[in-house]
């Protein structure tokens, strides 16, 4: 069943619904008037949450499918990024709109002047940079550089977490959390890596 195409295609549409609920509960949230007391803070904080979660959700993808071997799985690693790009994106509209109530210059100040701020954006402009050359075409497009670029998602993973840490000073159970799940992706990336170099040095010796 795994192995099946049809699987995969019904696995997408489901993935792609579970992937948009937390919108759709915010949202609901913020019309009902449901989210405590500080609703602004409680979506910047959800919405936080959800990018790096299914930025983490991305880039489990790989180690997955080469443990597992399901091609199938390979297609869920682009919608997830897209969705924490999504998630990025209302992350920072909402600190904007409803935290900073468009105060440009503020604003402005703040991404240059405020560390965690910092950190965040430059976190946002490469998922939006990733976002953008997703497509077949910009990979056609940029030829080798698509990958160098797309190697940056992991700053953008480590990033996104120092920025959640910043904001959760008294509360690091779930930077915690997101840390460990992201050391142990780097630490299979790093090994993943070395066993390639290995072998391409075995086979070059073997020539």
């Amino acid at each position: 069943m795994l192995r099946n195409p049809r699987f995969w295609q019904v696995a997408r549409v489901i993935i792609f619904c579970l992937a948009l609920l937390p919108f759709v509960f915010l949202l609901q949230g913020a019309l009902l008037n449901t989210l405590g007391a500080d609703p602004a803070r409680e979506l910047a904080l959800e919405t936080g949450r959800w990018a790096l979660r299914m930025l983490l959700l991305s880039l489990a993808i790989t180690p997955l499918r080469e443990l597992t071997g399901l091609t199938g799985l390979f297609p869920l690693r682009r919608m997830l990024g897209l969705f924490a790009l999504f998630y990025a994106v209302l992350h920072f509209i909402v600190y904007m709109v409803f935290l900073l109530a468009l105060r440009w210059s503020e604003i402005g100040s703040d991404i240059l002047e405020r560390p965690y701020i910092t950190v965040g954006f430059v976190a946002l402009l490469i998922l939006a940079a990733m976002g953008v050359t997703s497509t077949k075409a910009m990979m056609r497009r940029l030829g080798p550089r698509w990958k160098q670029l797309h190697q940056l998602v992991y700053m953008a993973a480590m990033l996104a977490l120092l920025h959640l840490l910043w904001i959760l000073r008294t509360d690091l159970f779930d930077a915690v959390f997101y840390g460990t799940i992201l050391f142990l992706l780097l630490v299979y990336r790093l090994v993943t890596r070395l066993k390639k170099r290995r072998t391409r040095a075995a086979r070059r010796q073997a020539v």
